[in-house]
């Protein structure tokens, strides 16, 4: 059945504005996905073009980091929309990228600003996530609540 056929109800939620900490974390979930898809897109190409030491690994690392990027973008766009099911994916994007924030800040190298800009919007966006706005804005009820 389609959309016109089956019509959703409208919620009291989904007539409200959209509160600005979850816009504010759709933002930086789909800057995430951007920012994996440009890095994939970048590993991809000097795989393809350049010479790596290891060509299938190049090519195999930046089409992973592409198909990661799903994740973040998909949720970005749920999050946008009101839909419950985005928190989930959007909250394990910025729990996976806590771990690749403290080894970027471990390392070395240039990757220290980055793992710095990546901690700080990963932290930012789970407080986004959990807040309790957001958390009603999604229609999602707590533990030990009542349906209305």
């Amino acid at each position: 059945m389609s959309a016109e056929q089956n019509p959703a109800p409208e919620t009291p939620e989904s007539t409200e504005p959209r509160p600005l900490r979850l816009t504010l974390a759709a933002v930086l979930a789909a800057m995430e996905g951007l920012a994996l898809v440009v890095g994939g897109a970048f590993i991809l190409v000097l795989g393809l073009t350049g010479d790596p030491d290891d060509r299938q690994q190049a090519v195999t690392g930046g089409v992973t980091l592409i198909v990661l990027a799903l994740l973040p973008l998909l949720a970005a766009r749920g999050l946008l929309g009101r839909r419950s099911w985005s928190r989930g994916p959007a909250v394990i994007t910025q729990i996976m990228a806590l771990p690749v924030a403290y080894n970027l800040l471990r390392a070395d190298s240039m990757a220290i600003p980055g793992g710095i800009v990546l901690g700080v919007v990963a932290v930012t966006a789970l407080v986004l996530l959990v807040n309790q706005e957001t958390t009603r804005a999604l229609g999602i009820r707590g533990p030990g609540s009542e349906a209305e």
